[in-house]
């Protein structure tokens, strides 16, 4: 299982046989795109590599953002043995293996070992602890890639054992930048393929690739390939590889995404719109102008989610839930079944009350809290699980509110100084008008208290 993620084999550096995002994948730390907040001077990764002190880590992030790219660079920029295990198709024994090869390796060449485990939440329980006391003495240095949450895929004793760093989901921009190498490098890219592409085409490739720089680089090779076949067949090949070409050559229909997004950019804004004035009509117009034009639907579904808290809010505390089920129907039941339910979720958003409530008051709040710093928590309402805590006054006073009439007991939550804020206002649309009444009621009762 042993492997060189920076060894062609056979192929030299930039063979054609390889593939695009392969012969891309940045050699050094300082090529990496999109994660300086753990790859940059100073920051986690760049001070572990510069000073030799590289440790197990589970690296945290959606696909195509770099796991794979950034372990090997630590093994290479630190001279360690690198290995790597597939999740899917390793199991005890070829751990065991690793395990025995890298304390040959530290035994014989006074090396170390770092092995890489690509999609680690695969691993079983015993797999993932046959690591831990290899991990715990150091006789490895385990690096583990996942796309799932490691606090629940991961077993506690291993997470417990590493550094979980996250990693971002590329930006359309980050993705930009990385394609603009690869259409210009004549060694490892397409550079030396006479193509120019604009940067239209770059920013529609970009913006069609989810955050996944692999399916990025793969479409990009997609049409350089098609565009050298047209080339070498007498064809006509444009000046510049524009978005409906990529359109053309990958089978989709585009929208028109120049370099700012304005046309994508437009047609979003008018679906927003739409739903925000409560016009669906307009709303599934617009869902299907994008729909029809090659738009990630998923793009659109976490568009909506974002609709349900900011412009719909406890007005109809259903909105979000019907959101996030679409999002799950689309994914159970892909295109074009799962299309309608992003429609469905059009029209509710659309009829449904609207309240920007919750999204003014988190505006609010985060002002005050800048302003205001970290102000000290009320005695009556902190936790006091040690007689010193008791002792101190911690919780002493405090009420519990399901002892009461009502479940609603009168007593200050905020911070001295912040007792006469109020962060949410609602409004009395939706439901929101029962949350309303109900707030000015446990207010009037809490003056009456005061006075």
């Amino acid at each position: 299982m042993e492997m060189d993620l920076f060894d062609g084999g056979e192929d030299e550096e930039g063979s054609p046989f390889r593939p695009l995002a392969d012969r891309m994948r940045p050699q050094r730390l300082g090529e990496v795109v999109g994660q300086d907040h753990v790859a940059a001077p100073g920051k986690i990764l760049h001070s572990a590599i510069t000073n030799d002190r590289v440790f197990s880590t589970i690296l945290w992030g959606p696909p195509g953002c770099g796991k794979t790219t950034l372990a090997g660079i630590i093994a290479k920029e630190t001279s360690s043995h690198f290995m790597q295990l597939s999740a899917v198709l390793s199991g005890v024994k070829d751990i065991r293996a690793v395990i025995e090869t890298a304390k040959e390796q530290r035994r014989i060449r006074g090396r170390r070992t770092l092995v890489f485990v690509d999609e680690i939440h695969r691993f079983n329980k015993a797999q993932q602890d046959a690591f831990l006391h290899h991990v715990e003495t150091g006789a490895i240095v385990l690096v583990g890639a996942t796309t799932e949450n490691p606090s629940f895929e991961v077993i506690p004793a291993l997470v417990s054992r590493c550094r979980v760093i996250t990693l971002n989901r590329l930006g359309e921009r980050d993705i930009v930048t990385i394609l603009e190498r690869a259409a210009t490098d004549p060694v490892r890219g397409l550079g030396s393929l006479g193509i120019i592409f604009s940067a239209e085409a770059l920013n529609y490739i970009a913006a069609t690739a989810d955050g996944d720089v692999r399916a990025a680089l793969a479409t990009l090779e997609t049409i350089g390939v098609y565009a050298s076949a047209r080339k070498g067949a007498g064809g006509k090949t444009p000046s510049a590889i524009t978005p409906e070409d990529v359109a053309a050559a990958v089978e989709k229909k585009a929208l028109r995404y120049d370099k700012s997004g304005e046309e994508h950019f437009n047609l979003i804004s008018a679906f927003h719109k739409s739903l925000r004035g409560s016009d669906p009509d307009g709303a599934i117009y617009w869902l299907e102008r994008m729909m029809a034009a090659g738009e990630d639907p998923l793009y659109l579904i976490r568009r909506m989610v974002r609709f349900a808290t900011e412009d719909v809010g406890v007005a109809d505390p259903g909105a979000l839930g019907v959101a996030l089920n679409a999002l799950e129907a689309y994914r159970f039941l892909g295109s074009p079944e799962g299309d309608d339910a992003l429609f469905q979720a059009a029209v509710y958003l659309a009829t449904a009350p609207k309240s920007n409530s919750v999204y003014m008051a988190h505006k609010r709040v985060k002002k005050k809290v800048e302003e205001t710093g970290s102000l000290p928590v009320p005695l009556h309402v902190r936790n006091a699980p040690t007689r010193l805590m008791k002792d101190m006054g911690y919780g002493q006073g405090y009420q519990y509110a399901h002892d009461h009439v009502g479940g609603y007991f009168p007593q200050e939550y905020l911070p001295e100084g912040l007792r006469q804020e109020r962060f949410y206002l609602p409004t009395d649309r939706g439901y929101e008008a029962v949350v309303k009444q109900r707030l000015e009621a446990w207010i009037a009762l809490k003056k009456t208290k005061k006075s």
